[in-house]
């Protein structure tokens, strides 16, 4: 049994493909399955079944590849004991972040890494939370940027701040007129939705529950503009579509501060009016989440500085 072997069998559990996972792995298909078939004969048992459509891990072969993951962790940790022992934060750090925080959070957080560790680049991956945990514990990131509440994995959590949302309306609607918005108002208004995988769709179904119908038999305008990006939503309200909600992070800064008339087209800031709520705002914690066999204590610290080095305008920080 060698790593290689390990390797091989993880990437074939990930892919549920041969082909792929051999490309993932910069080996021809024939190298990895007579690995692969080598040691199942050593084990004496079958760790994949193969048909001609699809790969599936066996019940066994679960607990094998988790366990090969853990090798390959604890393996990959000898390398990083002796590079902290030259420079803890030498290397790349591997970034997961949600759709809804990359945007408005990594540009900053980018020149703010580069500026003080130089020698630690991010090598960044967006994806929804389900897609960065699976991703976590194979160990193919080594932290993720996410917004709870997300399950239970064992996972090292740090809170990072809590972020308020914000309705966007409209410039035309009678509710760009007033200064804050109520949870009554908005239900009375289309609320246009991200589509099933977002966590900040269940965000904004927690705050209106009552649009939760909308996700599976509706007819029209909820139905139709579920699935997009957050900044396409927005588009879709300054086009008159319909009214959402949105995270702090995520509102121009020109939209608080007074925006000028509509511009030329739909894209401008200034079609889509930002109210605050009244009274107790909801909002979401974000957090940064790490195996807790990540071994690059270091790094996560100077990331979680990095953060708070940002500029987070109307966030609450948490230390």
């Amino acid at each position: 049994m060698t790593l290689t072997e390990l390797k091989y069998i993880v990437a074939v559990a990930r892919e549920k493909h041969f082909g792929k996972a051999a490309e993932a792995c910069f080996v021809s298909q024939p190298t990895l399955s007579v690995a692969i078939k080598k040691l199942e004969e050593e084990l004496e048992l079958k760790i994949f079944e193969r048909n001609a459509n699809e790969i599936a891990v066996t019940p066994l072969g679960e607990d094998i590849v988790r366990q090969a993951q853990t090798v390959l962790e604890q393996a990959a940790a000898i390398k990083e004991i002796a590079k902290r022992g030259k420079d803890p934060l030498a290397g790349p750090l591997r970034l997961g972040v949600i759709y809804t925080i990359g945007p408005y959070l990594l540009p900053d957080l980018v020149r703010n890494v580069i500026d003080r560790t130089p020698q630690m680049p991010l090598m960044l991956q967006e994806n929804f939370t389900v897609k960065l945990l699976e991703q976590l514990r194979l160990g193919e990131i080594d932290c993720a940027i996410l917004a709870e509440p997300f399950p239970d994995t064992n996972l090292a959590i740090a809170p990072l701040y809590d972020e308020p949302f914000f309705a966007a309306v409209p410039h035309t609607h009678p509710l760009a007129k007033q200064e804050s918005i109520t949870n009554a108002e908005l239900k009375r208004e289309t609320m246009l939705l991200l589509g099933t995988g977002h966590c900040f769709r269940d965000h904004v179904l927690e705050v209106c529950p009552e649009f939760a119908r909308f996700s599976n038999d509706a007819e029209g305008i909820r139905k139709s503009f579920e699935g997009s990006s957050l900044e396409t939503i927005k588009h879709m309200v300054a086009a008159g579509m319909g009214v959402t909600l949105v995270p702090r992070l995520s509102v121009p800064s020109s939209a608080l501060h007074g925006a000028a008339a509509p511009g030329q087209d739909y894209g401008d800031s200034s079609y889509v009016r930002y109210l605050p709520f009244q009274g107790e705002a909801p909002t979401r914690r974000v957090v940064l989440a790490w195996r807790r066999s990540f071994t690059r204590y270091e790094a996560i610290a100077e990331l979680r500085n990095a953060i708070y080095a940002c500029e987070l305008p109307g966030v609450k920080r948490l230390s």
